[in-house]
């Protein structure tokens, strides 16, 4: 009998692995967390921080062209130092990372290095252990691998990588998926960019803002298709003005490798065939759940035809297997694919095997957001989604530029609500502009406490900033608004 017993067993340590052990810890629980890489999985290392830094980078650059071109600011770019850039990104990394390192540390969480194999709905072989992750006692061997058991679950935290395409393997410079975009050799002078989602775009900007010529192709007929038709309409707009190429609606119909980059052959909406040639291509066509040599057979559960590990239970996020919890990218649809769920769907995990009454994910209420350049941030339904659903809905609509703050930045944008008809719940608040990331707060707090209109038309909005425009959306909802529409 293996002396590697615990409580609770996380296999992955990502948002949703970690933010599961850190609170399953601070209730009393014993927790092992396994991680075959290190421990903020792609969020920290590939995705969310690593891409937000270079994109406020680009805010940077871009602040420079506008501080000359449009207030007499005589100031200009002579070059970008990608060593020096890539360095103060990466100082940034490593410092989280360090940081989430210290919390397992503090928090009792033991982190064992290795690969994870379910053998059983509670037990777990972790092989290729480092020397110094090694358990000492039975149940460890010479061969570095190493048997657990978990009395009360297995949570499984896997994640996701990103899909790629046949013919088209990625090689790390000329062919790029977004794990490795930010990590290939320095600035390309051209970029073929490969999904119009939230990635997608967020690449397609970046490069822009540093200078290279840039196609943004999306099959489905508008950009960002998850969000509201006016949103995709506005963030294509604020694209477009920038000199992206953007084309929906378009399709890939092949793709040469070249000695120094790509020529593509892309189908567009209007059934017109053109021949883009780019320095790099950047794969943005979504991501699958990493579930391989994860011996799911052997634990009795299966995925769906997508790959995701179906919860039985999502008030539990319990597989149909008792013991076996699911968080973050392995889940399918209502999840969202985002760190921050992640977060949230660890701490009900962690609550729940805790004996803790915890609220299942309102994933309606989880705000979704773009850090291009315009930004885009949304929370609950769009339009369609609710007439879709049969609700009857109120619709008002106001632009950045309609507020004073809004004129200062020039930018454009858009501030959408959608409501219950007759003053009832507001379903949805969606926003397109400079810094709304930093607006959809409030926004959140008003779906997820099924606020109305005439609730949130009490409260003042500060003077002069963008949430102005929100504040006015909701005082013209409630009939008291200053600038009807």
């Amino acid at each position: 009998m293996t002396i590697n017993t615990s409580d609770v067993i996380v296999i992955g340590g990502g948002t949703g692995g970690y933010g599961t052990a850190l609170r399953a810890a601070s209730l009393g629980l014993d927790v092992v967390l396994v991680e075959r890489d290190k421990v903020g999985g792609t969020c920290l290392h590939r995705g969310c921080i690593p891409s937000k830094a270079m994109l406020h980078a680009a805010e940077l650059v871009d602040g420079i062209a506008e501080a000359r071109e449009r207030w007499g600011v005589k100031a200009t770019v002579d070059s970008v130092d990608w060593g020096a850039l890539v360095a103060t990104r990466d100082d940034i990394v490593t410092r989280n990372h360090k940081g989430v390192e210290a919390h397992l540390a503090h928090a009792g969480v033991r982190v064992v290095r290795g690969s994870a194999r379910l053998t059983g709905p509670r037990a777990v072989r972790v092989e290729g252990l480092r020397a110094d992750a090694a358990p000492d006692g039975p149940g460890s061997s010479a061969s570095g691998a190493a048997d657990f058991t978990a009395r009360r679950a297995v949570v499984l935290a896997t994640g996701s990588r990103p899909r790629t395409l046949p013919g088209l393997a990625p090689d790390g410079r000329r062919v790029v998926t977004s794990d490795d975009a930010l990590f290939a050799p320095g600035l390309p002078a051209s970029v073929l960019v490969l999904g119009g989602g939230a990635i997608g775009v967020e690449y397609a900007s970046f490069h822009r803002s540093m200078g290279a010529e840039v196609t943004l192709v999306e099959a489905a007929d508008r950009i960002v298709p998850l969000e509201d038709a006016d949103v995709s309409r506005h963030l294509a707009r604020g694209l477009k003005k920038r000199g992206i190429d953007v084309q929906a609606g378009a399709r890939l119909l092949d793709a040469e490798l070249l000695e120094n980059g790509v020529r593509a052959r892309v189908r567009t909406a209007r059934g017109e065939h053109r021949t883009v040639e780019a320095e790099r291509l950047l794969v943005a066509v979504g991501r699958v759940p990493v579930t391989e040599g994860l011996g799911l057979d052997a634990a009795g559960l299966t995925t769906d035809e997508r790959g995701f590990v179906v919860p039985a239970d999502w008030s539990r996020l319990e597989t149909a297997v008792p013991g076996v919890h699911v968080v973050g990218d392995l889940l399918p649809p209502p999840s969202l694919g985002l760190a921050h769920a992640s977060f949230a769907e660890g701490l009900l995990v962690a609550e729940t095997l805790a004996g803790l009454p915890s609220a299942p994910v309102d994933y309606a209420a989880v705000p979704r957001v773009t850090y291009s350049s315009p930004q885009t941030a949304s929370v609950g339904l769009g339009e369609a989604e609710a007439r879709a659903r049969g609700q009857e809905v109120d619709v008002n609509t106001m632009p950045l530029t309609a507020v004073a703050k809004g004129m200062v930045h020039g930018q454009g944008g858009v501030v959408k609500v959608v409501a219950e008809a007759g003053g009832g719940r507001v379903l949805g608040v969606h926003l397109v502009g400079p810094n709304v990331s930093e607006m959809i707060a409030e926004s959140q707090l008003i779906v997820g406490w099924d606020a109305e209109p005439s609730d949130v038309a009490r409260h003042v909005h500060a003077h002069p900033t963008l949430s102005e425009a929100v504040g006015e959306v909701f005082l013209t909802l409630a009939g008291r608004g200053l600038h009807q529409q």
